[in-house]
């Protein structure tokens, strides 16, 4: 073999050497990183580093898993996967798979920096409970809040009603300086008699039924008499024309005393005079009626 031929011999197998070493280097050679954790799901992992803010790391069955200690941090303490928490500063050395995920084959941390992502997923979960005491507490108010809301409107229909009904009896009956006329019954009475025919009774009982359906009622009882015979008379009879009315409102009707109003006894005033014989009789009378103070009316 000549020289030359041996030189050159030499140098391709040292070309050869280098370049295989070279690569053989390269495919030893593993990425790695070093970031938080910003989230996990099983053995997923989202990595926030400076290059990239969601890098995902997969965990496998032999992921080495250890904390760093010592002054030196040259001493490793196995953890388990369970470790790795959101907010945890991490580093990971592994390989890229085909999906371009890194595939842990080991991952470091110091003591120091788990029991700060500790104590931050401590105060998120605090954090969570009152965010959601909150919400039920919210949720209760808006509920209640409907509730009142739904009271007001339903206060409001009844008010309405109310106005309508009391438009309506006003428009039929009239009204007092503070009360609103709601409704009236008429009881005749023979020439000098005091006592109440039974066929008014029916009439005066539905007219405390009704009157117990109103808010703040009050029942007026006024009597009258003609104008035949004296002034004393007269106001005796109307007297005890109201009171013998009154003693059916209570007794039939049971009007509580609370809702009744003094009976009055207007002897000869208000005459009904309509020039005609039944004038007379038109006067020997007891109004009773619903009433209602306007005050009231608009509650």
């Amino acid at each position: 073999m000549t020289r030359n031929r041996l030189t050159a011999i030499v140098a391709t197998t040292l070309l050869l050497l280098v370049f295989f070493g070279s690569s053989g280097a390269t495919m030893l050679a593993q990425t790695k990183v070093e970031g938080v954790i910003a989230g996990r799901n099983g053995s997923k992992i989202i990595l926030q580093t400076a290059d990239s803010p969601k890098l995902v790391v997969l965990l496998t069955e032999s992921t080495d898993v250890g904390q760093v200690q010592g002054l030196l941090k040259a001493r490793k303490k196995d953890m388990s996967m369970a470790a790795l928490i959101p907010g945890l500063a991490i580093k990971v050395e592994g390989d890229y798979d085909a999906e371009n995920q890194l595939v842990a084959k080991t991952v470091r941390f110091k003591g120091n920096d788990l029991e700060q992502a500790q104590r931050m997923q401590a105060g998120l979960a605090e954090t969570k409970e009152t965010a959601e005491q909150n919400k039920q507490e919210l949720e209760k108010a808006q509920a209640a809040l409907k509730e009142q809301q739904e009271a007001l409107t339903e206060q409001e229909k009844k008010i309405a009603a109310n106005k309508a009904a009391i438009a309506a009896a006003t428009a039929r009956f009239g009204q007092l300086d503070d009360y609103y006329i709601l409704d009236e019954v008429t009881v005749y009475f023979a020439n000098g008699k005091v006592k109440v025919d039974p066929k008014y009774s029916p009439q005066l009982v539905a007219l405390a039924e009704k009157a117990k359906g109103i808010n703040g009622y009050m029942i007026q009882v006024k009597g009258y008499a003609s104008a035949s015979g004296s002034v004393a008379l007269n106001q005796k009879l109307s007297e005890d024309r109201a009171n013998n009315v009154t003693n059916i409102l209570l007794q039939q009707g049971h009007v509580p005393l609370t809702n009744m109003l003094a009976p009055g006894a207007m002897g000869e005033s208000h005459q009904v005079d309509k020039g005609t014989a039944d004038s007379e009789a038109e006067n020997r009378r007891v109004v009773v009626r619903i009433l209602q103070n306007k005050g009231i009316a608009g509650l």
